[in-house]
C-alpha cells in the first residue's frame, strides 16, 4: 500500500507540528501513537508507512527531511519528517527512492504548505 496521493481530498488536515508542517488524518480521526498520519502538503510523508531506512534522507539534494521521534509507533521510533519542504526543487528522488512508497511530491501542492 502507497500513500494516497489524493490526501488532500479523503485526510482532514488536523494541524500543524512544531516546524509548522501540515498533519493530516484519514477522516478527521484523532492520530495516536500507532496512527500518525500524513505529514506534509508539498513534501508528504505518510508515517504510518514509513519504516524509516532513510533513502530519502541521503538522496535528497536540498535536505527537505530531518529524523525526528516517535517512540511507539509500530513501524519505527524515528521517520523522515519533511521539516524543510519549502526547500524541495521537485526532483521527486525521495519518491523513486522510498522503499514502501511512503512519500509523495506534487509540484501543484507546493504553495499550499
Amino acid at each position: 500500500m502507497a500513500i494516497d496521493p489524493e490526501f488532500e481530498q479523503s485526510y482532514e488536515k488536523n494541524g500543524e507540528d512544531d516546524d509548522d508542517v501540515a498533519i493530516w488524518s484519514p477522516d478527521g480521526e484523532d492520530l495516536t501513537e500507532e496512527k500518525q498520519g500524513i505529514h506534509g502538503t508539498h513534501v508528504a510523508v505518510d508515517f504510518d508507512l514509513c519504516i524509516a531506512d532513510g533513502a530519502c534522507l541521503e538522496d535528497c539534494p536540498v535536505d527537505v527531511f530531518e529524523w525526528v521521534d516517535t517512540p511507539g509507533h509500530p513501524e519505527s521510533d524515528i521517520k523522515a519528517h519533511p521539516t524543510h519542504e519549502d526547500q524541495c526543487i521537485d526532483c521527486m528522488l525521495c519518491v523513486d527512492i522510498c522503499p514502501v512508497d511512503a512519500i509523495d511530491v506534487d509540484p501543484s501542492r507546493a504553495g499550499r504548505i
